[in-house]
Parts: C-alpha cells; sequence; structure tokens
C-alpha cells in the first residue's frame, strides 16, 4: 500500500453518492479546497462518531469553503440509510469495487480480532483547488478527526 503525500496530485475521480447521483472531484474544487475522507464502514460506531464530528463542523468548514467528500466501499443504499439516520450534511461517495480507496492507496491488508483481511484504512486528505494534496491526516481518534482536521485549516 503505497499512501499518497502531501504535494502528490490527487487522483480524480467520479462517484455515486447517498442520493445515486455523480460526484466529481474536479467539480468540487472549482468551490474550493475539499475534504476526502475515507472510512471502513457505514453504520458502525466509530465510522458515525468520524461523520457526526464533520457533520457538526460544517459551519467551520463552510466558512473555510471546504467541501467533505466521505468515501467507503458501501453501496449506495446503506450510504443513504447512514446520512439519513444521522442528518449527515455532506456527499457520501459509494467506491464499492475500492478502485478510489486503491488509487490514493488507503486500500490494503488490515488486523482486526486476530483477523487479516483487505479495507479501507482511516484516512484522509485535504486538497487545494490546483488539486494537489495540502495534508494527509493519519494520525487521529475517530471523536476528534474533525477537530484535527479544523487545526490544520486554520493555520493554513
Amino acid at each position: 500500500m503505497k499512501t499518497l503525500a502531501q504535494g502528490d496530485v490527487a487522483p480524480t475521480f467520479t462517484l455515486k453518492d447517498q442520493n445515486d447521483e455523480a460526484i466529481s472531484l474536479e467539480a468540487a474544487l472549482k468551490d474550493g479546497p475539499v475534504l476526502v475522507y475515507f472510512y471502513p464502514k457505514a453504520l458502525t460506531p466509530g465510522c458515525t462518531v468520524q461523520a457526526c464530528g464533520l457533520r457538526d463542523s460544517k459551519p467551520q468548514l463552510d466558512a473555510n469553503q471546504i467541501t467533505v467528500l466521505g468515501i467507503s466501499p458501501d453501496p449506495v443504499a446503506k450510504l443513504a440509510r447512514f446520512a439519513d439516520k444521522h442528518q449527515l450534511n455532506f456527499s457520501l461517495l459509494s467506491d464499492e469495487d475500492h478502485a478510489i480507496a486503491d488509487a490514493f492507496g488507503v486500500w490494503g491488508e488490515k488486523k482486526f480480532m486476530g483477523k487479516v483481511y483487505d479495507g479501507i484504512h482511516r484516512l484522509s486528505f485535504l486538497i487545494g483547488q490546483d488539486g494537489k494534496i495540502l495534508h494527509v491526516f493519519d494520525k487521529f481518534k475517530t471523536k476528534d478527526h474533525h477537530e484535527v482536521v479544523m487545526k490544520v485549516i486554520d493555520s493554513q
């Protein structure tokens, strides 16, 4: 797994969101920087805490013209349930074949409770309007992900 780093050009993509609409990174970048965050599985405790933190930070993110795109291998229907249940106010994108996760270098071997399997590693990327990665978030807890993100955004 070779994860993209600060300064790398982010791979372009178009994926279906929770409303079954095509969302592209290129279009999102026209409005300002984009926070692309990868999470393993919708409707699980850690992913819910992380998503709700970003939901609650929307006013600060909007003030900095940051668009949030959450990406997981979940199907569109599950993303719709996740967004509805927790009133998420940003796009959740379905990467069922994990092609985009592969392109960002966040799909790889994981270990959990003695099992080894392939899955998404929980990482986030702040991407500038030029398409280059401004910051890689790889050290955070799900409950404080939004605070770590805001600290970096406020320092730029």
